[in-house]
């Protein structure tokens, strides 16, 4: 079997640096390269990966079209990862989102199109489930988004539904659920819950809950989203394609019960401190992984207090 030419978009953020790793090690791939502007992701994140010389670093930004056609030259497959994530983020700055989220993205998928790239597999977000009351979440039942971030997720998947019936582009979406792990930047005004926790941890200091901390969340360890996107790059079954998927563990955690996980595992007996309800947030979450078990052979290996030791043993190495 000829080896795969991988692009990964984002590559030096959290999930794709993660999921670049997992690439270089398997068999299938002979070549990946990275697109990442650095705005969000970091240098450091792909350090280990620069010696390989079956790695390749380009430095350029999905919102301008050529780029992403020169880093998509020769290359059979595409992980697009590259976003501007958070939901408070989008609320503040909803034109810089919705130009990286939708117009990077449409860059990306037109120029799959137009180079006749055999498949996109594109992070999808939970977030378009929006102001759904059902549980738990299946692909099929969506509600109204409630914040911009949102938006420009559901409308990544309009675009990809669109090219696929227009252009014959072959895609999966991965709707990641909550996603959490090594290399996820606790720094920034718009960090997410783990790595702030992980942080306060570590600098002895209670940590910030948003609301009474009985929202929930379907917490997915990295590595299980890793799995998902490899399992969606790889698969041979013609009806997996053209598909969206949750991707998550199919449980739900408190951010309560989260603290408390993760306050065990660290031996701390900090305790938490309460701050207004965010913006835009979701009460519950928790997805029906059926689906993705079925089409794509998922089948989350790791539970979340499993991924919060593995997270938390690389934190307290990395920022003590």
């Amino acid at each position: 079997m000829t080896k795969q030419k991988i692009l990964v978009t984002g590559g030096a953020g959290f999930i794709g640096s993660n999921l670049v790793k997992a690439l270089l090690r398997d068999e299938r791939v002979g070549f990946v390269r990275v697109l990442d502007n650095l705005s969000n992701g970091h240098r450091h994140n792909i350090e280990e990966f620069l010696e390989d010389d079956r790695f390749e670093f380009f430095e350029g930004d999905i919102r301008d079209y050529n780029t992403v056609l020169q880093a998509c030259k020769d290359i059979d497959l595409v992980s697009h990862q590259a976003a501007l994530g958070s939901v408070p983020r989008s609320i503040q700055s909803p034109l810089t989102t919705n130009d990286v989220n939708v117009s990077g993205t449409l860059n990306v998928f037109t120029a799959v199109k137009d180079l006749g790239v055999k498949r996109v597999v594109f992070a999808a977000s939970s977030s378009t489930y929006g102001d759904s009351q059902a549980s738990p979440k299946r692909e099929d039942v969506t509600g109204q988004p409630i914040s911009p971030y949102a938006v420009t997720k559901l409308v990544n998947e309009l675009y990809a539904r669109v090219y696929g019936e227009l252009y014959g582009m072959k895609y999966i979406g991965l709707r990641y659920f909550n996603v959490f792990g090594p290399k996820q930047d606790p720094h920034g005004a718009y960090a997410a819950v783990i790595p702030l926790f992980m942080k306060a941890i570590v600098e002895n200091h209670s940590p910030l809950i948003h609301g009474d901390g009985m929202q929930s969340r379907d917490f997915t360890y990295v590595e299980n989203a890793v799995q998902a996107n490899l399992k969606a790059l790889f698969t041979e079954r013609e009806d997996a394609l053209n598909e969206i998927y949750n991707i998550a563990c199919g449980t739900k955690t408190s951010v309560l019960d989260l603290y408390s996980m993760l306050a065990e595992i660290a031996g701390s007996d900090l305790k938490p401190e309460h701050g207004p309800t965010r913006a835009g947030d979701v009460r519950h979450s928790l997805a029906d992984i059926s689906k993705a078990k079925n089409y794509l052979e998922y089948h989350p290996e790791y539970a979340v207090s499993e991924g919060l030791a593995e997270t938390f043993k690389w934190y307290r190495g990395e920022h003590s």
